[in-house]
């Protein structure tokens, strides 16, 4: 899979824009300002593919990027309290319009801080992707916020909090060092491998 190679290839507002679903997608949800749009750029070797926003929420859509035999499916943050009601609610119909659809989704990438313990909204997602049998990683961002001392302190607290949920598998990683960036891309690689067998 050649990560080199990617356009951006629509927004959509509403879900019953979205075109359907005609190859495998990688999708990508974590609460605002959690450094979604970071890692997408740094997996496919970009500066600015996925628009870092100053302000969090501002992302309101869906955004695909196509690679050579997938897409990515970048879903709007979740959980910034200053977006008024409305914009909440069209945001929970479009991701869950897009849910609804007859996707052909290869794996979630769950985006948490591994510096904090997972809000609210977190919760609700994991839920909410464990109990609909999705395929599914968690990738731990800002690695790099911590000292070496720090991380396996962090990584051991989010594995009890997460201890409900079967085999969960946590990536811990850095956008701005690399780290641990070639292992979600490995774990998309074989998220597609195993949809081929």
């Amino acid at each position: 899979m050649n990560f080199h190679i990617v356009e951006f290839e629509a927004a959509y507002g509403k879900s019953g824009q979205i075109p359907r679903s005609d190859m495998p997608e990688i999708v990508f949800s974590g609460k605002s300002n959690v450094g979604k749009s970071s890692l997408i750029n740094k997996l496919l070797y970009r500066k600015s593919i996925a628009r870092v926003s100053a302000t969090p929420g501002k992302t309101a859509t869906i955004n695909f990027f196509r690679l050579s035999d997938v897409r990515f499916a970048d879903l709007p943050g979740y959980g910034y309290a200053k977006v008024s009601m409305s914009e909440k609610k069209r945001w929970g119909e479009l991701v869950e319009g897009y849910f609804a659809q007859d996707r052909n989704i290869s794996l979630i990438v769950q985006i948490c801080d591994i510096r904090h313990s997972p809000t609210k909204d977190d919760f609700g997602m994991i839920d909410f992707l464990y109990n609909t049998g999705y395929n599914f990683i968690i990738a731990l961002t800002k690695l790099d916020k911590l000292k070496s001392s720090q991380r396996q302190a962090r990584i051991d607290a989010l594995t009890q909090e997460l201890y409900s949920y079967e085999g969960i598998r946590l990536y811990p990683c850095s956008s701005q060092t690399g780290e641990g960036i070639d292992e979600i891309r490995a774990a998309i690689e074989q998220s597609i491998a195993d949809e081929e067998e």
